[in-house]
């Protein structure tokens, strides 16, 4: 008998990477606003002091896969935990911009292993009719990590250097997700890969409760025969690579079409806009943040009753409408007035709720189900390393295109992406709802003869 509350009790506990992930993340929109007057910085270098933290998951993300797999998914997790407290304080008594780049990037080498280890210990303990579900707790804790890491901007808003405080807060989950790694069993699957099934039975035990160990064992053993282990040939074979330009395609989409500028920026945008004090452009943000978790668990629900090119379409419609709609508000901006207040805090809830219900889970959901299951885990690390690098050039560039081509031309351009995101997922991308991960395998074997 599965004792599944046992299951949902690590998984939450694992989960609690992801809300790092998103509260790392989303901090530093409220503590730019704040930095900025510490030390006098140009546009490049606030894009600096944001994008830091992704040259870090760059690097992460493309370490995180052999050192899961050299040194175990408990004991990756652990460290990524230690990363992040060492680095929250670090950041939080940074004595010049460059000792603040500095650690950020340490928080990000933390998020990008995070960003592929969490999910993966998650998938590997839920038991089969379970692991969707108990995956996207992941996704979900992200989302509400950004919405925490706002309400932490405001509550330190009019406290003198704030924004330290800001960055520090992420000592107490890092230091929770580093005592409760150290209290759940390392995964049954990687213990067998290495050789450990005493410890695999006594894992098995301990996550499952009252279960015959000695046949999940065999299960776990039988499923691992079949996989082989993929190469980059494999990936750039003819067949698989329209599957390859899917993947890199939808993570292109997810960050070109602007939703960090969002996540790292807001703030800054709504004081653009007419919000005249940190405080409520702050409190402006919180809001932004509560949308994107309701309409992320919208999206759950919807995902295998419309399927994933409907909401692929009704989320990018929405999204181009909102940014159209921003970019004339910033436009006519001068003589809007207050108007112009109300309409950029519209714009922006349609835009994440229209994200957060599409792009948001969808892309990754998408790129996990299109490749075959021997170069899954390979061409998943390269579509996480697309989204990061793509992330990181969206972050770096913006507040320098807001002051080359104006806040109304930036919008608009994010919004010409858009609707060529509606050609590209129309044209390239598959409807998987419903399909075997062998249905979609020979649906590219028999595109490309």
């Amino acid at each position: 008998m599965l004792h599944t509350s046992s299951v949902r009790l690590i998984s939450a506990i694992a989960a609690v990477g992801g809300l790092l992930f998103g509260y790392d993340t989303g901090v530093i929109s409220g503590a730019l606003l704040f930095i900025k007057e510490t030390w006098t910085l140009t546009a490049f270098e606030q894009g600096w002091i944001v994008s830091s933290v992704l040259v870090g998951a760059i690097l992460g993300a493309v370490l995180s896969g052999n050192l899961t797999d050299r040194l175990g998914r408990k004991k990756i997790i652990i460290i990524t935990a230690l990363a992040f407290f060492v680095g929250s304080l670090a950041t939080a008594l940074a004595r010049s911009p460059l000792e603040l780049m500095l650690y950020r990037g340490l928080i990000g080498f933390a998020i990008g292993i995070a960003s592929y280890t969490v999910p993966l210990y998650i998938s590997e303990i839920a038991p089969d009719d379970k692991r969707g579900a108990l995956v996207s707790l992941n996704q979900l804790a992200i989302t509400v990590g950004i919405v925490l890491s706002y309400l932490i901007d405001g509550v330190f808003a009019k406290v003198e250097n704030g924004w330290r405080y800001m960055m520090g807060v992420g000592v107490v989950p890092a230091l929770l997700l580093a005592v409760g790694m150290l209290l759940v069993p390392e995964t049954p699957r990687w213990l067998i890969s290495r050789g450990f099934i005493d410890k695999a039975k006594a894992a098995l035990h301990k996550i499952y409760g009252d279960c015959d160990e000695i046949a999940e064992v065999n299960k776990i053993q039988k499923g691992m025969l079949h996989e082989e282990q993929g190469s980059f040939k494999e990936l750039t074979a003819r067949w698989l690579r329209p599957a390859l330009i899917v993947g890199i395609g939808l993570m292109f989409i997810q960050q070109a079409t602007g939703i960090n500028t969002i996540i790292y920026y807001a703030p800054t945008i709504f004081q653009l806009s007419g919000f005249e004090s940190e405080v409520s452009a702050i409190s402006a943000t919180v809001g932004i943040g509560v949308i994107n978790v309701l309409m992320t668990l919208v999206s759950i629900r919807l995902l295998d009753r419309l399927g994933r090119k409907p909401l692929l379409y009704i989320g990018l419609y929405g999204m181009i409408l909102s940014l159209v709609v921003l970019s004339g508000a910033f436009y006519f901006g001068n003589t809007a007035g207050e108007a112009l207040k109300v309409v950029s805090l519209i714009s922006l809830v349609v835009y994440v709720a229209a994200f957060a219900v599409s792009l948001g889970p969808i892309c990754w959901l998408v790129i996990s189900e299109i490749y075959p299951t021997q170069i899954r885990g390979l061409a998943m690390s390269v579509a996480t390393v697309a989204n990061w690098s793509f992330n990181l050039v969206v972050a770096l560039t913006f507040l320098p295109l807001v002051e080359f081509f104006g806040t109304a031309y930036t919008f608009l351009g994010f919004a010409i992406i858009g609707i060529w995101a509606l050609w590209f997922c129309k044209v390239k991308v598959p409807e998987t709802k419903g399909r075997s991960l062998e249905e979609i395998e020979n649906t590219w074997r028999q595109m490309s003869k």
